[in-house]
């Protein structure tokens, strides 16, 4: 779609003030889907040069905001990453044409902050940390279940920007299972559910998304019951959190996230012997 009120785009490399009007451009797949009538001009990214991925010092893994979904896929996982098969089983999780896989950006599906978007429900499952730069270069960093705040909101402040997204060693060496639901085929996802059992101390997560406006962390230190695991989504979850579009009534999106997360128990605890 033509964004017919854009009267400059910008290089993201060039530190310009910040105006009204302003936005970041990573791949623009959601930017250019729908009219954006409140914007005057476009901070580029794709000239920054950033790695999409790479293996930190202490083999974490940081994901550049400006990293598709396409090389997400394709980054091989090693072996010892328990939780590899994840990064597939997200990104399928967008049902997306090719085209849109090789423009969306890691970074932008985070910052939409909508409660499908698969990144994520991939990072907050996974310990994920944002590292978000300020106007002035200031950093902060921002867990990633703690970055959304609600359907479409987030931390993000006034000309703040999205770096990269860091996941811990610890956390790719989780063994995982996940569960995702859609109404339809190929639509949106309407409950996401992960678990991530911690190959240190043995705890159980489950991150619940899609079904909800925010991510949901939910962490049992020794095995949980099923009567546990059930009492802990009642509680964490409050009846208004449950999202309600034409992707899923509240109801059965509550429905799922309970069979779902019972799912994840018993394959993770219970057929594991645990």
């Amino acid at each position: 779609m033509d964004l017919n009120t854009v009267l400059e785009v910008r290089d993201a490399r060039r530190r310009d003030a910040w105006q009204a009007g302003d936005a970041w451009l990573g791949g623009g797949t959601y930017l250019f889907s729908e009219p954006q009538p409140h914007l005057r001009r476009l901070i580029d990214l794709s000239r920054t040069g950033w790695d999409p991925l790479r293996i930190t010092a202490t083999g974490a893994l940081e994901i550049a905001a400006t990293c598709t979904i396409a090389q997400l896929s394709r980054y091989p996982k090693p072996a010892h990453w328990a939780a590899g098969p994840l990064f597939e089983q997200c990104c399928r999780a967008f049902l997306a044409s090719w085209k849109i896989w090789n423009m969306a950006t890691f970074g932008g599906n985070v910052c939409n902050s909508l409660p499908a978007g698969p990144m994520i429900s991939l990072a907050a499952a996974l310990d994920g940390v944002c590292l978000l730069r300020s106007q002035a270069g200031a950093l902060r960093e921002v867990p990633v279940a703690e970055f959304v705040t609600g359907a479409g909101r987030n931390v993000l402040q006034r000309g703040e920007l999205l770096r990269s997204v860091t996941i811990p060693a610890r956390a790719l060496e989780s063994r995982t299972a996940f569960r995702q639901a859609s109404l339809y085929g190929l639509g949106r996802s309407g409950a996401l559910v992960i678990g991530a059992l911690d190959p240190v101390d043995g705890g159980l997560t489950l991150t619940v998304t899609a079904s909800t406006v925010r991510p949901i962390r939910l962490r049992f230190p020794l095995a949980p019951n099923a009567a546990a695991v059930r009492e802990a989504v009642e509680y964490a979850i409050g009846p208004g959190e449950y999202f309600d579009d034409i992707h899923g009534l509240p109801a059965w999106r509550r429905h799922m996230t309970f069979r779902y997360a019972e799912e994840i128990r018993r394959e993770l605890i219970e057929e594991a012997g645990r």
